[in-house]
């Protein structure tokens, strides 16, 4: 994922509009929603990025049903509601905020058409404690309502929530942010090549850090950012700080490059995780290498950070912050312990909620390839059949998964030891950040 600045909006724990479909705000510059069916891999994730803002600013041309709202007013500094954004006071604030949405520490990263409501519901149900949404497009969401209404929905049981926008113009962030700003407690940030968003604003930080400002001081919610790491240490610091200056209340760290795209390739550098922790005072969470629960031990433990993010691994395995492995990560499957769950499971209860959660199919149909990829490669035929089904439906994918269960091979999930479940109780257990 190329990290770059990112507002996400932490929505209040409350009900939205009927029907579960309110728009909500945040910031995080970056990558935007895949326009493509076929799922995207670790290698092609990154370059997903630079397509897909892309992509979204040609889509504008979808019809609007109503025209834009008008630019949002200037806040004079007297007035801003943030306009003491500096000293403890400001750090204390951040804090302040953390605790009320319950200091989570297992959360859902964003992800490119994987982090949409049924998906996220599927996480929660298995431990995960706050989410991010995919990338909106800011410009498109604050001036068509059909786009909105499509690509995102949520629900009163989907909290906390940070929703992220992709844009690079603080007066059209601020405007998408001021639509959902009374639903959100958090707002955060990211960026593509073309179009100048996510992990590419990092080549212009004045306009990075304008960015955050503008909705800091004429938000009436705290801004929250997401970022990659700089090949040199002393950049990301001065990074870092520079955000918090800015008035970011929460800061997100990938622990990779933005040309480390692989992720399993490149190891995210923990080490650098810490410096930012250790440099700023405001809640820190990390992200990269966290595959099973052991690691979001290691990773707390190391970065010394207030929370963890996990993508690639929660694709393939929703049920990760519950304790579960596959078999991947388990050292001995013959002394592991079968969890009496398989990934056929998951797509079964994602499937579930997609039907009470109504999602584009393109995102349906990326996720049944993630979860049911080893299946696929045991019986490859069954793949190409989803693959050249151009029309799904809840009765032919159900029929999918019925099939690869019909020929007698289970592939499960596995409780590595007694002490996986335990620890994911423990890790996500609630407690004063400070």
């Amino acid at each position: 994922m190329k990290a770059l600045p990112t507002a996400a909006a932490l929505l209040r724990r409350r009900t939205h509009r009927p029907g579960g479909s309110s728009p909500v705000a945040s910031l995080l510059l970056g990558r935007l929603f895949s326009m493509a069916p076929p799922p995207l891999s670790v290698e092609s994730e990154e370059n997903a990025d630079d397509t897909l803002c892309h992509a979204a600013d040609q889509r504008s041309a979808l019809p609007e049903d109503e025209p834009p709202p008008p630019p949002p007013p200037r806040v004079a500094a007297e007035e801003s509601p943030h306009r003491a954004m500096n000293g403890e006071w400001r750090v204390e604030r951040a804090w302040e905020h953390w605790r009320r949405l319950g200091a989570p520490k297992l959360v859902v990263a964003p992800m490119v058409d994987n982090s949409e409501l049924p998906f996220r519901m599927l996480c929660r149900k298995y431990g995960a404690e706050a989410a991010y949404t995919p990338m909106l497009h800011s410009r498109i969401f604050s001036e068509n309502e059909k786009y909105r209404m499509t690509e995102f929905t949520t629900c009163k049981e989907d909290r906390p929530l940070f929703v992220q926008f992709c844009a690079n113009d603080p007066d059209t962030l601020l405007q998408a942010a001021r639509i959902v700003e009374a639903t959100v407690i958090m707002c955060p940030q990211r960026i593509a090549r073309r179009g100048n968003y996510g992990a590419f604003l990092m080549d212009n930080l004045p306009l990075v850090k304008s960015l955050v400002e503008k909705l800091a001081f004429n938000l009436r919610v705290p801004v929250s950012c997401k970022v990659r790491i700089f090949p040199r240490l002393e950049d990301t610091i001065a990074y870092a700080k520079m955000l918090e200056e800015a008035g970011c209340s929460l800061l997100a760290i990938h622990g990779r490059t933005r040309d480390e795209k692989d992720g399993r390739k490149f190891r995210a550098d923990w080490a650098v995780i810490r410096a930012v922790k250790d440099s700023v005072k405001i809640p820190v969470l990390a992200n990269g290498n966290i595959r099973h629960m052991e690691d979001v031990r290691e990773c707390l433990e190391k970065t010394g950070a207030d929370g963890v993010l996990s993508a690639e691994s929660l694709l393939e395995n929703p049920a990760l912050f519950s304790g579960y492995r596959t078999g991947e990560w388990v050292e001995s499957l013959e002394e592991a312990n079968n969890g009496g769950l398989d990934q056929a499971d998951l797509a079964v209860e994602y499937l579930k909620l997609c039907a009470q959660y109504p999602v584009p199919w393109r995102m349906v149909r990326s996720h049944v390839h993630k979860m049911l990829g080893e299946w696929f490669r045991m019986h490859p035929h069954v793949r190409e059949e989803l693959n050249k089904q151009a029309t799904l439906s809840f009765e032919w994918l159900h029929g999918l998964v019925g099939r690869l269960r019909e020929t007698g091979a289970r592939i499960p999930l596995y409780l590595a030891t007694h002490s996986d479940a335990e620890e994911s109780v423990r890790v996500g257990a609630a407690q004063d950040p400070r």
